[in-house]
């Protein structure tokens, strides 16, 4: 067995992005490497990787990592709604995997949740259908037990719908130049300058946090954006971080789109949160041509992300008024109100009081309402074509609080309070993860299949959700 491959089964040092390699120690602040953007188009099958590779984050300090068709990360996938698109997916892991598209509303059979496995050396085909409006999604594995490990590791990429609609808006659509994929992870690196995945009682109870920030997999990276309006499609990529955004000069910027695609109308903002799993589309005027630097606000200070340099004539791209014209289903079309509780373990037994009726001192692993996951158990049934009011909360007075980042697969919600009160300003638009740090009211419309093959709904702190974290649901 090769040394990439050992240390991947090993998980002990994960890094890099290939287009990094053999950079330069003076290069003090490298360009924003932009993956490859594969436009898939109907009858025209693409066949998507999954490898280990070997990189560097750090000049001559080469890590083992994992990537789609590449060393890290994967390429950006583009769809059009309204087209049926065909992805061979195949495992050239040391082990087995999956592929979930994360925001795509598609049948749970193809949603590439831990029911869809791909063993090693076998290759999965998902014939997808693409049926909503223009949103920014992404795609990363989802095996239980291994996705957290998974992703650290270099497994993701960013997958664009497009539409009729969102096109007649003249929004900036140049891939690369100013229309940018920004994927967003933080990593811990060793005294050597590897890539490690932490492990241990802390990282299972607030998941793998790093110091070092990373853009497209990249330290500081430095972005040549046109003079004018640039569109930034922001992922949080991150096992476990929750951003706090902002540019280092306050200027302003405005929110078009969430999870769910683009918001009815911009909204004008100088800071906005990003969970694990959560998407924002951003517009950001550069016409004054200076330099700028996306950060990260912390109670420590503010770090930097990603610098900004603008050049050239201005290109004029008008603000539009209105955004996205889309329904909300009625609230009194809600034909049942379910109730979830996010519990947490320590260590996979809670030492202590339960605040759940009838489990007063009884060891309580990660999961919901006391249960881990278990991939034989359907936790809840669902009418096709129902609209549901879903609850969701963490257990109060535990040992160590924590906000979670709640994902549903298969769906879009809209969040209709939180703490019992009007939801947040950032709450507005359709949503598939919301981030519970007080209790949410979800308004869910459940469109997609999925009698046999369940859909997941989870914590998206990537090691609460291989610790149990993890409920799943039919459709039928």
């Amino acid at each position: 067995m090769g040394r990439t491959r050992r240390h991947f089964l090993q998980a002990a040092s994960l890094a890099g992005l290939s287009a990094v390699v053999g950079r330069s120690a003076a290069q003090e602040r490298p360009s924003l490497p932009v993956p490859p953007l594969q436009d898939l188009r109907p009858g025209t099958p693409v066949t998507l990787t999954a490898r280990v590779g070997e990189t560097e984050f750090f000049p001559g300090k080469p890590s083992p990592t994992a990537g789609y068709n590449r060393h890290l990360l994967g390429p950006t996938l583009r769809v059009r709604s309204g087209d049926e698109v065909t992805l061979n997916v195949r495992n050239e892991l040391p082990e087995m995997t999956t592929v979930h598209w994360h925001g795509l509303l598609i049948p749970a059979a193809v949603d590439g949740g831990p029911h869809n496995e791909i063993a090693a050396g076998q290759t999965w085909k998902a014939e997808l259908p693409v049926q909503q409006g223009a949103s920014t999604c992404w795609y990363h594995p989802h095996p239980h037990g291994r996705t957290g490990l998974q992703v650290y590791g270099g497994l993701a990429g960013m997958l664009i719908v497009t539409d009729r609609e969102e096109q007649a808006l003249g929004l900036p659509s140049r891939y690369g130049v100013d229309d940018l994929p920004l994927i967003l992870q933080d990593r811990v690196f060793d005294r050597e300058q590897h890539l490690v995945y932490p492990r241990g009682h802390m990282a299972l109870m607030h998941g793998a946090l790093g110091s070092v920030m990373l853009v497209n997999g990249v330290r500081e990276p430095r972005a040549a954006v046109p003079a004018g309006l640039v569109r930034l499609r922001l992922l949080n990529g991150a096992n476990a971080r929750v951003y706090d955004l902002a540019f280092e000069d306050g200027r302003t910027f405005h929110w078009i789109g969430t999870e769910g695609g683009l918001l009815r109308e911009p909204v004008a903002l100088q800071r906005i949160a990003l969970a694990p799993g959560q998407r924002a589309e951003l517009l950001v005027d550069f016409g004054d041509a200076r330099p700028a630097v996306l950060v990260n606000r912390t109670t420590a200070g503010r770090q930097p992300l990603l610098h900004f340099a603008p050049a050239g004539e201005r290109r004029p791209h008008a603000l539009p008024a209105r955004l996205a014209q889309w329904q909300s289903p009625p609230r009194e079309a809600a034909t049942q109100r379910r109730r979830l509780t996010l519990t947490m373990g320590n260590g996979g037994a809670m030492d202590g009081m339960s605040g759940l009726p009838g489990m007063q001192g009884m060891p309580m692993p990660h999961g919901f309402d006391g249960r881990p996951f278990d991939m034989a158990r359907i936790d809840q049934r669902v009418k096709l074509g129902a609209v549901e009011i879903w609850e969701v909360s963490a257990l109060p007075g535990m040992m160590m609080d924590q906000a979670h980042p709640f994902h549903m697969h298969g769906v879009h919600f809209e969040v209709i309070r939180r703490d019992g009160r009007a939801p947040d300003a950032l709450d507005a638009g359709r949503r598939d993860t919301v981030l519970v740090d007080a209790p949410v009211e979800l308004l869910v419309h459940f469109t997609q299949p999925g009698p046999t093959v369940p859909f997941m709904y989870h914590c998206h702190i990537l090691e609460h959700e291989d610790a149990g974290m993890m409920g799943q649901f039919t459709v039928s």
